[in-house]
């Protein structure tokens, strides 16, 4: 291992070590005033506990794991037995965590793969017996409008409006935001998602040959909105910046950074100029799935998804044209505790 590479893990192994520490600083407060947000999707079961400060929240603890709810979905219309027991021992230790900080606010949700589920109510009967856990199946306007208000912080001062998307497993979420109010002025949600695409075009060998056909069926999905919006905003349907809340959209920014592992400090509020978001799906495209593999940014978990993430990336941007697109890693959750705080009284700024 070369100088660099030593101290960038110095400083990443103190980083962590600090954030542990403010965490159990923030614990040793008394756990009353901590707040919970689960976000179980087709791909992904993520939490957030979280306490409020004066600047907004600061998180406490975390928990992500991909579990692939929907896997098969599309094809059989129903939840697996595999899938579903993978996520019930992800949510198992979503609920020893939210016991154990002893979070009594909270807000769980489940997207798309429970709303197209024949057993998706099922199946969350089976979670709250089984873990404890009760969640609400939210509409795609709810899951759009907490998207929107998880991201919103990072909005260019300097932009008028900008899209915010959120290419998720089953469903990509779309919404022109106002950036004076942060007010949703059109949204729509696309029967599209990164699980949804590759299963249904492959995403392990990515030939041009499906490649093409990924983008060819998202293209007339974004038609409609595109009209709308350039009707209410009375413009040509060019946002001022793009505002990507997905794990595509991360994952390309910690590509074209060059990260040896992923670091959310770098990723969340970078931006990728149009340029660089090109050369690095075409690198992608290039790249055999065991290289996609290997790659520190993508992973055995992401490998057979990414490009079909990046399928639906490239139809938005052009459809929506914008010179830079800034990066999200927050998003659902970052809403629904957002939301909890303002209802509690206490949220004075974005955070």
């Amino acid at each position: 291992m070369d100088v660099d590479a030593r101290v960038a893990t110095g400083r990443a192994r103190a980083k962590r070590c600090a954030e542990a520490a403010h965490g159990r600083r923030l614990l040793a407060r008394g756990s009353a005033g901590l707040y919970g947000a689960l976000d179980l999707g087709t791909n992904n079961c993520r939490l957030l506990i979280a306490a409020p400060t004066p600047g907004g929240f600061e998180v406490v603890d975390a928990f992500s794991r991909i579990v692939r709810l929907g896997e098969g979905l599309s094809a059989h219309g129903r939840l697996s037995e595999q899938a579903m027991r993978r996520t019930i021992q992800a949510l198992r230790v979503c609920a020893n965590k939210l016991a154990w900080s002893k979070v009594n606010r909270r807000r769980m949700v489940a997207t798309e793969a429970c709303r197209a589920a024949e057993n998706g109510a099922e199946f969350l009967c089976a979670v709250k017996q089984e873990t404890g856990l009760e969640l609400e199946i939210i509409a795609r306007e709810t899951e759009a409008s907490l998207a929107a208000t998880g991201a919103a912080p990072l909005m260019d001062e300097g932009a008028q409006s900008a899209l915010v998307f959120d290419i998720g497993g089953g469903s990509t979420e779309l919404m022109w935001v106002e950036r004076a109010s942060e007010r949703i002025v059109a949204w729509t949600s696309l029967a599209a998602g990164v699980v949804s695409l590759s299963e249904r075009f492959g995403g392990v060998d990515v030939t041009p040959a499906r490649y093409g056909p990924m983008r060819e069926h998202v293209a007339p999905l974004l038609r409609d909105f595109a009209v709308e919006v350039r009707s209410l905003t009375g413009g040509d349907g060019r946002p001022g910046h793009l505002l990507g809340t997905s794990g595509t959209v991360t994952t390309i920014a910690g590509v074209q950074l060059g990260l040896r592992r992923y670091d959310r400090s770098r990723v969340d509020g970078s931006w990728l100029e149009s340029v660089a978001i090109a050369e690095v799906t075409g690198r992608l495209r290039n790249m055999s799935y065991d290289e996609r593999v290997a790659h520190p940014c993508i992973g055995r978990d992401r490998a057979d998804l990414v490009l079909a993430g990046c399928a639906i990336l490239e139809e938005i941007r052009d459809t929506f044209p914008a010179p830079r697109i800034r990066v999200a890693d927050r998003g659902l959750r970052e809403g629904m505790l957002t939301l909890l705080m303002k209802e509690d009284g206490l949220w004075n700024q974005s955070s």
